[in-house]
């Protein structure tokens, strides 16, 4: 299939493909229960995501620096699924393997961006935890909506800059043997190692990227709970300290649902080799699972976004009972 491009081309040459073939989840044993799974956690993801993000607009109350960052990671999940699922269904089950070059790096913008966001809404509500627990008397006076603000687009800002320089590069690229990217969607890693000349800056922009979207966010977000630590063993009761270490319990299970995929990828391939399929339903599942579980577990499950939906259905009974009796009458 690679040999379609050109067989008279060169290492010395420069090809730009129209197309490269995507291969999915065509190796996979049992594929099709997998993808029935994706297709759930995508229904999940849309209607629970955007439900979030339907009462945070409308709900003044819930227009708070936790809530900007909660409202962010779900665009952020919402974002990220949409890019990639639809991709999904093309490659899997319409069997449409093969991608236009344009269409691959705006898939690749996409995902990552939005990934790179979802990593960095995670670190800024372990921000958020932290000065809670350990300055909870300062806890207003510091995070305000205008330092939340600040954080999420600066933070935005820096992401889009970061990946447009990453998928700039891949323009340079030169594809003259092969164009069959060994994943699900336009993986740059898979992509850009397809290459014909040098790629040693995707290669530098794929570890800048991990450092500085998985890594280093991930040790700032283990420091915050080790001073969380600290802070909770200063509580002299037990139930003080689980009253504190509730409000945790969310965005930890979010956390580890979506770097401990990526973490098993990375540790595999320092140890030895990783499976294709291993890689891609990791890298899926990290894609997958917190843009799904977010929701459910760290934004419904809250008390006050509870509290808003009793609401709603206190005063939708309000006015079938007042409607009733007015019938009655």
């Amino acid at each position: 299939m690679g040999d379609t491009l050109n067989q008279n081309a060169t290492a010395n040459s420069f090809v730009r493909p129209q197309y490269f073939f995507i291969t999915g989840f065509s190796n996979i044993p049992h594929a099709q229960y997998y993808f029935m799974f994706l297709c759930f956690a995508y229904i999940v993801t849309v209607l629970g995501n955007s439900f979030v993000m339907f009462i945070i607009y409308i709900d003044r109350s819930l227009h708070t620096p936790k809530y900007m960052a909660v409202f962010t990671l779900a665009v952020a999940d919402l974002g990220e699924s949409t890019a990639v699922f639809p991709n999904v269904i093309k490659v899997c089950l319409l069997n449409i393997q093969q991608v236009t070059y344009e269409a691959c790096l705006s898939n690749m913008f996409f995902i990552y961006f939005f990934s790179s966001v979802q990593s960095l809404t995670l670190t800024v509500l372990a921000y958020d935890r932290f000065i809670a627990i350990c300055f909870p008397l300062r806890y207003h006076s510091i995070v305000t909506n205008t330092t939340m603000g600040i954080f999420l687009t600066v933070g935005c800002i820096c992401n889009v800059v970061f990946v447009v320089v990453g998928v700039s590069l891949v323009t340079r690229l030169s594809f003259c043997k092969y164009i069959v990217v060994d994943s699900y969607f336009c993986d740059h890693g898979p992509l850009y190692k397809l290459a014909c000349n040098d790629n040693l800056p995707s290669y530098i922009i794929v570890m800048l990227f991990t450092v500085l979207h998985y890594f280093l966010p991930l040790i700032l977000i283990g420091l915050s709970y080790a001073c969380i630590l600290l802070a909770l063993f200063k509580i002299t009761s037990w139930e003080g300290r689980l009253k504190a270490l509730k409000t945790c319990f969310s965005h930890l299970i979010l956390v580890s649902a979506y770097y401990f995929p990526i973490l098993g990828i990375y540790i595999g391939a320092m140890a030895g080799s990783v499976h294709r399929n291993a890689r891609i339903i990791n890298i899926s599942l990290s894609y997958a699972i917190p843009a799904m579980l977010n929701p459910i577990v760290y934004s419904l499950n809250t008390a006050e976004i509870k509290d808003f939906v009793k609401k709603i259905f206190r005063r939708k009974q309000y006015k079938s009972t007042t409607v009733t009796t007015a019938n009655n009458k």
